[in-house]
């Protein structure tokens, strides 16, 4: 199976793209968002703030790509920041206009929880898994309930419809948003690059949908 990684100049690329191959992907990484026509499915990658990945993603005009990619309904993978960036807005370091892709918001976790004790930022380790919603014929079907995987995050996704939360986990008190699902793209808050079998199991999983 081909998949197309977006090289926008602030993703894991060397992880993300070894992951696929190890799941058994041909992998094309591209730097142009014409070469993003034709691709079979499309992974956009991120790390760092919201901020200087959406300014990025915009100047290499992707952003266009991106949401015409989305409109042939061919699966579509977001991870971490590029995840995020499906929202319609970010609060993090002010306020910054998301791909508006998925209606909702990314916020900051809370730094304390609701006994006021500190809660750490960022959110770095392996967290287990919940399906509010149930997550058959998605990303993590073949995903065992409580299954582990690794977070590196300060801020989190609040989806204005509970109906695209794919997947949560517990972070201290706190809910986070761990995956989102609306119609043909899915996003990750975890790395499934980072997150060993189980990981490998959801990128092989992506690549058979």
């Amino acid at each position: 199976m081909k998949i197309t990684i977006v090289d926008y100049g602030t993703g894991n690329l060397f992880s993300v793209r070894r992951a696929f191959e190890t799941a058994g992907a041909e992998v094309k990484v591209v730097t142009h968002p014409g070469e993003i026509k034709g691709s079979d499915r499309l992974v956009v990658p991120g790390v760092g703030a919201f901020g200087n990945c959406i300014t990025e993603l915009n100047r290499l005009n992707f952003s266009e790509a991106v949401h015409e990619f989305i409109a042939t309904e061919r699966p579509f993978l977001g991870i971490c920041v590029g995840m995020q960036m499906l929202m319609e807005q970010s609060l993090e370091f002010g306020e910054h206009a998301g791909l508006k892709i998925i209606p909702g918001t990314v916020e900051e976790i809370p730094n304390r929880t609701t006994e006021g004790k500190i809660r750490k930022r960022p959110h770095i380790g392996w967290a287990p898994l919940t399906a509010p919603n149930g997550w058959n014929d998605s990303i993590l079907k073949s995903t065992d309930p409580a299954t582990r995987f690794y977070f590196v995050h300060s801020f989190s996704v609040v989806p204005t419809n509970p109906a695209h939360i794919l997947a949560e986990c517990d972070y201290d008190g706190y809910p986070i948003v761990a995956a989102v699902r609306k119609n043909n793209v899915t996003g990750t808050q975890f790395h499934p690059e980072k997150s060993g079998p189980a990981g490998l199991e959801v990128i092989k999983t992506f690549l058979s949908m």
